[in-house]
């Protein structure tokens, strides 16, 4: 390991405990922080995360959450209305800037994300997490308000598989950790390089391209570092992470789109075919099914005309 990272990581890396909620709420002072959750069909689990925030941190006791946003990307289940009733403002995708068609993918949503909330720090959790925490939010959004030099948070915990403690997170070791190790050794520190709990200044994430499918975490790491610099992020321990598992073909594509995003930013402009053939047995055998890749990204959202306007506003 670097010793760049060695020293990062004694600087910029924490635990929960480290920021009591006290000292988090004395420091927000009128710093608005907005949470985000990216959702499509989790009607099981999205309505007990939007409590978890509602209850823990909207109150008049701890008001550290001022904004709690649900994007809502299609489902075909209850989950607009579970948020819904458990108090989350919900917001259909394609109803935000209907000017550009949506295309399929979290990055897309977590992009369009920052169009309709205020927020000076934005707060991005996954939707489909299980016993869910209000650490993964105060956790990460702590360092964001105490202190200044930060602008980038990723939260860092144990994601058991099933039963079996350690083993989740599969395409971050198989993957996404040798990428980051062979190409971008600064970004080695990173305990969950892939995890979908972090949090930013706004001020960085409107500067930032957003890859719209499941290369949206990698592909804001590695441009959050070239932007700000490594000292400016930062990982919290919040500890443990359960969520819905997706199966192998499922990770296979994801791990496609991850290297897709890594090999865009380490030469632009040199193409590989961007489709993925895997293999499913059927009742002639083995049968290939090829899947496209996602490849589009969405431009920093500073360059949109509508976003601008806003702010002009």
């Amino acid at each position: 390991m670097l010793e760049e990272v060695e020293r990062w990581l004694d600087r910029r890396s924490w635990s929960v405990a480290d920021r009591p909620l006290e000292r988090i709420l004395a420091a927000k002072r009128n710093t608005k922080v907005s949470v985000v959750l990216p959702a499509l069909n989790e009607e099981a689990t999205v309505g007990d995360i939007v409590a978890v925030i509602r209850r823990e941190l909207m109150s008049g006791a701890v008001p550290l959450v001022d904004e709690l946003v649900v994007i809502d990307s299609g489902s075909t289940d209850r989950t607009a209305e579970v948020a819904a009733a458990a108090g989350a403002r919900v917001v259909a995708r394609d109803a935000i800037l209907p000017r550009i068609p949506a295309v399929p993918g979290k990055g897309e949503v977590l992009w369009r994300s920052l169009m309709v909330t205020t927020g000076d720090i934005v707060c991005f959790v996954d939707a489909d997490l299980r016993e869910f925490s209000a650490d993964f939010v105060s956790g990460i959004v702590g360092p964001l308000l105490t202190d200044p030099d930060v602008d980038f948070v990723k939260a860092m915990y144990d994601r058991p598989f099933g039963d079996t403690p350690g083993q989740g997170g599969r395409v971050t070791e198989l993957v996404a950790r040798p990428l980051l190790n062979l190409h971008w050794p600064q970004l080695a520190g990173f305990v969950q390089p892939l995890g979908g709990e972090y949090a930013a200044r706004r001020s960085l994430l409107e500067r930032l391209p957003f890859p719209v499918g499941y290369g949206v975490e990698l592909g804001l790491l590695v441009d959050a570092l070239h932007t700000v610099g490594l000292d400016a992020l930062a990982q919290v321990d919040v500890g443990v992470r359960r969520h819905r598992h997706q199966d192998g073909l499922a990770l296979g594509r994801m791990a496609a789109a991850i290297y897709r995003t890594a090999q865009l930013r380490l030469s632009r402009g040199h193409l590989v075919r961007p489709r993925l053939t895997q293999f499913e047995r059927g009742e002639k055998g083995f049968e290939p099914r090829t899947y496209a890749v996602d490849t589009e990204e969405r431009p920093p959202m500073a360059e949109i005309v509508e976003y601008a306007r806003r702010h002009v506003a």
